[in-house]
């Protein structure tokens, strides 16, 4: 008995060593805690005690039915749809149209924004798994695959924040090659570093602080949110909601977050703005502060002075309780009732920028 008890704490610790060493080398998680030396972000008034913090008070997430959703969510049926979604990817993804002004979505945050000249990728988390192991939230099947490998001549990339299905290692290693700029938050820029991405190729941008590219000016703004990518380095980078402005556009990107009034002071500050990327999916009471409620989406475009709203965060993977379907249905009702316009294509579909057409309800019965 006593050898065999030997043999299990030796396989134990052998699987716990194992795990240690994966976490540390493994490249997906990123860069180390220790990589944001203390003082270095310091002038940010986001950063205290060597954390990044939000402006607004939190209510910390719900222990109270947390265990219970998150066993809905990893094991639970009916929040995945039946068939795969219907997807239509063009050529616009590896051909340079200097003339174009465009927004191809693929797929919960993920965009190809094709404005004054410029092709920019908005959290391209293009791969098929959100998580740094083999296991974890998968992609919602689709007739076409996102065909990651043609991406192509991309000028720049702009992250919201370091969540996996956010910020791809996998993606960004693809996509390096054919890429010539990083936009991020304080902090996320170690991450890439670790990556092999040359600093000068990288712009960290506090809440405010903006950065121009060739006639686009890109400026970090407030969210609501948090970061991390390992057990031990929450808060250690910066999250920001975006806005984008070209001579024939100005839109904003909200990455994630919950609600409160940063979005009437970017409206008022920054807007009016043409077209709102608004968060609207993997909500849950257990943790309101983080994500926006359907609801509660419509309610930031409209502080946001925006004339169009174009609901994200959905359509790619089950990271909450609720079916698949519920943040479109519950969107749309919102914004039919206070009057506001939307746009939902086809994954993959190309869009006018300026387009007014909310498309077909291509996820009914799916």
């Amino acid at each position: 008995m006593r050898r065999y008890l030997v043999i299990a704490v030796g396989f134990l610790g052998f699987c716990f060593a194992g795990l240690y060493l994966y976490f540390r080398v493994a490249p997906d998680f990123g860069a180390y805690p220790d990589a944001l030396l203390p003082g270095k972000y310091a002038q940010s008034t986001n950063y205290q005690e060597m954390r990044f913090i939000n402006p607004f008070p939190l209510f910390p997430i719900e222990r109270k039915g947390f265990g219970s959703s998150l066993r809905k969510m990893l094991f639970g049926s009916g929040g995945s749809p039946v068939a795969p979604l219907p997807a239509e990817f063009g050529d616009n993804l590896w051909l340079r149209s200097d003339s174009a002004e465009a927004l191809t979505w693929f797929g919960h945050s993920a965009f190809l924004l094709e404005t004054g000249g410029k092709r920019i990728l908005l959290d391209p988390m293009l791969t098929d798994r959100a998580s740094p192991l083999p296991v974890g939230p998968k992609r919602f099947p689709t007739t076409q695959e996102i065909p990651l490998d043609k991406i192509r001549d991309i000028d720049a990339i702009v992250l919201s924040h370091d969540h996996y299905d956010h910020l791809d290692y996998q993606s960004i290693k693809v996509l390096q090659a054919h890429t010539g700029h990083y936009y991020t938050a304080l902090g996320v820029g170690e991450h890439l570093k670790r990556w092999g991405i040359p600093s000068e190729k990288i712009t960290e941008l506090d809440w405010w602080e903006s950065a121009d590219l060739g006639g686009l000016r890109f400026t970090a703004t407030p969210a609501q949110h948090f970061s991390g990518r390992r057990t031990n380095n929450r808060n250690s980078t910066l999250w920001a909601s975006w806005v984008i402005q070209s001579n024939n556009i100005k839109l904003f990107f909200s990455g994630d977050g919950g609600y409160n009034q940063h979005f009437q002071e970017i409206g008022q500050k920054a807007g009016p703005f043409d077209l709102a990327l608004i968060e609207c999916g993997q909500y849950n009471p257990a943790w309101k502060d983080m994500h926006l409620m359907p609801e509660e989406s419509v309610q930031a475009g409209i502080d946001l002075q925006a004339r169009v709203l174009f609901p994200i965060h959905w359509g790619g993977f089950k990271l909450s309780i609720h079916s698949w379907q519920d943040p479109i249905l519950r969107f749309t009702k919102a914004a039919r009732e206070n009057g506001m316009q939307y746009l939902h294509p086809t994954i993959g579909r190309t869009v006018p920028l300026k387009s007014e057409a909310p498309g077909d309800r291509w996820w009914e019965d799916i």
